[in-house]
């Protein structure tokens, strides 16, 4: 983690506070009710964001002080001191870094895109690994729908496939919330490589399988209009759970877009209307996606972004079980609670990302 980075974020917090500072007495700022309460509501953030960046300074110079202790004193007992001092340090640096990000990234409105306000369609598939990475994908799903519960927000599946001992072959969610759902998520395409040991591997080897990740923007049919004769429809009987009426009847529905070429299945509702309906939304979703890409392919010349542009060879994140430890490749951060990382405690690692993704 880049100090240099932070201190920038927080001198910047800093200064929009002074300004802000200056602006909230004025007495047509006051007469304007709707603009007081927003930029008020702003100055509590940056009023934390501030103390903590004057408590940070103040450690960085003790920190700088027990340095030249140890480099230059002869005295061993003023040594073991400083030594002791310098690790109460680094700890009280680890404590205030953590809650600066954290306040950095607590008001989405500043930052977030009309897209970062959006539900999300999900959608998760075993790569390479047969049967240990179909495992994976149902590890990852719970993990997500683990966050999701802490998030508050709501989900369905809207298509499955099993893999062929345990697990998911492919598998896609509709995800609704009330707060920046696709802001949090975008993140998360990729490639999620794990390294592990089977519970099928006899002799102990550790295995590295891998699934893909993409996280899609739900839009409205305003924003992407299809034509309905670029579409190919096709029906077939269920595989999936739902008893003998899904099985007997060709409730599931295939539709292929032609000029695009894309395909989206979908088969967890009895009604092939219900199926159709949810097909097309996540047609439209990848459609748009898909323009997206390509306008964030030329935006990358001039800007490297984080966020996936459809390239799903991009490994992201490592969940290494031996190790306890996972991974994001983008940003050269570890966590060593893998445990609670797949327990759905994500959020650090997300803020990390948008932190990285916007200094």
């Amino acid at each position: 983690m880049k100090k240099n980075s932070l201190l920038q974020k927080l001198e910047v917090s800093k200064k929009e506070f002074l300004e802000i500072s200056k602006s909230i007495i004025q007495p047509n700022i006051i007469s304007d009710q709707k603009k007081y309460r927003i930029l008020l509501k702003k100055y509590v953030t940056l009023e934390k964001i501030v103390f903590l960046y004057e408590e940070y300074k103040k450690r960085l110079a003790s920190l700088k002080e027990v340095h030249f202790i140890l480099e230059n004193d002869s005295d061993m007992e003023m040594k073991e001191l400083a030594t002791t001092e310098k690790y109460k340090i680094l700890e009280n640096l680890s404590s205030i870094e953590k809650k600066s990000y954290n306040l950095l990234f607590s008001s989405e409105e500043e930052s977030e895109t009309e897209d970062d306000r959006k539900a999300v369609i999900v959608e998760l598939r075993s790569g390479t690994g047969g049967d240990e990475a179909c495992i994976f994908v149902e590890d990852i799903l719970r993990m997500y729908t683990m966050y999701f519960k802490k998030s508050g927000w709501k989900y369905k599946i809207i298509h499955a496939q099993k893999g062929g001992i345990k697990g998911y072959k492919e598998i896609i969610l509709d995800l609704n919330g009330e707060e920046g759902v696709y802001g949090n998520l975008k993140f998360e395409s990729g490639v999620h490589r794990v390294q592990r040991i089977p519970k099928t591997e006899s002799q102990g080897r550790v295995h590295t399988s891998a699934i893909t990740v993409a996280v899609l923007p739900k839009v409205k049919d305003i924003e992407v209009n299809i034509n309905l004769s670029d579409i190919k429809k096709d029906t077939f009987r269920s595989s999936g759970s739902g008893g003998q009426h899904v099985n007997k009847t060709e409730s599931a529905v295939r539709l292929t877009h032609i000029p695009s070429k894309i395909t989206v299945e979908c088969q967890e509702e009895r009604s092939q209307h219900k199926n159709f309906e949810k097909a097309i939304s996540v047609l439209r979703s990848r459609i748009y996606q898909n323009e997206k890409e390509k306008r964030l392919r030329k935006i990358s010349i001039k800007r490297k972004s984080l966020v996936s542009t459809g390239d799903r060879s991009i490994k992201i994140r490592t969940y290494n079980y031996p190790k306890n430890r996972v991974t994001d490749h983008r940003i050269h951060k570890s966590i060593y609670n893998l445990a609670g990382f797949m327990n759905g405690n994500i959020q650090e690692m997300i803020n990390l990302l948008k932190f990285f993704e916007n200094k």
